[in-house]
């Protein structure tokens, strides 16, 4: 059975991802809070902020890596200071390349080892209010590119840009009906994501019927970087 680690799996997208995959793969989850369901996964309290990765803990041998923390931090550019930009790498980006590097050995023990990674469609539209998200998430999808090539064929490296998602970290914007209106109006497939769908796409490129797959950005998000539709 493969060894798969999710960097915070105890809810949203990464629990989503571990209730899909759990029964067929050995799914360790580090995370601050253990999930809240009962799964066949080995759940190691972890602060990605602060704490060191439990290196002893995980076996010797990974065969897939999945980073889900994030931020969602939209306000104008004015009103943004350098901190904020400074929060939002680090909780996106360089965290991620923290621990990237300290499981690469580990990874690249196995024959045939995936990396997920999580950007957002405002890495590659021009959208109000996202710079800070924005620039963070082009981090992740260059650092991307670049790591899938240099470790090719060894390591197969992609990322999966959504559009907005309803997960706890995204309530905020879609707490409400007529904010799920308006979310659903803004896609040209009608409709915001739910946590299944990008669960789905991780768990494709983490198997072996995505062997060909690497250096790649795949958009879930309702159409919305690639399609104008005329209302």
């Amino acid at each position: 059975m493969k060894n798969i680690v999710l960097i915070g799996g105890s809810y949203g997208i990464g629990l989503a991802i571990a209730e899909l995959m759990h029964t067929d793969y050995q799914l360790y989850i580090l995370a601050r809070t253990a999930p809240q369901t009962t799964l066949n996964v080995t759940y190691i309290p972890f602060d990605v902020t602060s704490d060191e990765l439990p290196l002893g803990l995980l076996p010797d041998t990974l065969d897939g890596f999945v980073y889900c923390p994030g931020s969602i931090n939209l306000r104008p550019f004015k009103g943004l200071k350098l901190e904020n930009f400074e929060q939002d790498m680090q909780i996106n980006f360089f965290q991620l390349v923290r621990c990237l590097q300290a499981l690469l050995p580990k990874l690249t023990t196995s024959s045939s080892a995936s990396v997920v990674l999580f950007s957002s469609v405002a890495a590659s539209m021009g959208m109000p209010f996202h710079s800070s998200i924005s620039a963070a998430k082009a981090a992740v999808e260059g650092f991307a590119k670049a790591l899938a090539a240099e470790y090719a064929p060894q390591l197969r490296v992609n990322v999966i840009a959504p559009s907005l998602t309803h997960t706890p970290l995204a309530d905020k914007f879609l707490n409400s009906e007529l904010k799920q209106e308006k979310a659903n109006e803004r896609h040209p497939l009608k409709q915001y994501g739910q946590a299944i769908d990008l669960a789905e796409m991780a768990a494709f490129l983490l198997s072996e019927k995505a062997r060909w797959i690497s250096g790649q950005v795949m958009h879930l998000d309702g159409g919305m970087s690639t399609l104008l539709v005329h209302s």
